[in-house]
């Protein structure tokens, strides 16, 4: 799932699941590593107690700057319209499981 400006708030803040967003630009190099591994989650996770997507931070500089993203790729995972988790740098998938697991 792609996040913007537009749908943030229907998508994400006003949820009745949790969701996890992947603050990204397609300069970083990290987040091109974390690409796949956000794919994987959203494929794994589909049908389940979550949504899993993506913000490009240049493209959505209002929202980034809002959550005060500093560096890239951050992971948020939001519940009830709430940021609960927070995820700086490249992390491997298993650990993303564990957290998401935590919450649904």
């Amino acid at each position: 799932m792609i996040f913007t400006s537009k749908n943030f708030e229907g998508e994400v803040l006003k949820s009745a699941v949790p969701v996890l967003v992947d603050f990204w630009a397609a300069w970083c190099g990290p987040c091109k590593v974390m690409a796949p591994i956000i794919d994987e989650l959203a494929k794994e996770f589909s049908g389940k107690k979550i949504k899993i997507g993506k913000m490009n931070i240049d493209e959505n500089e209002k929202i980034a700057s809002q959550y005060h993203i500093m560096s890239i790729p951050t992971i948020m995972i939001f519940k009830k319209g709430k940021p609960v988790e927070q995820i700086v740098g490249a992390r491997d998938k298993e650990e993303l499981v564990k957290k998401i697991n935590k919450l649904i």
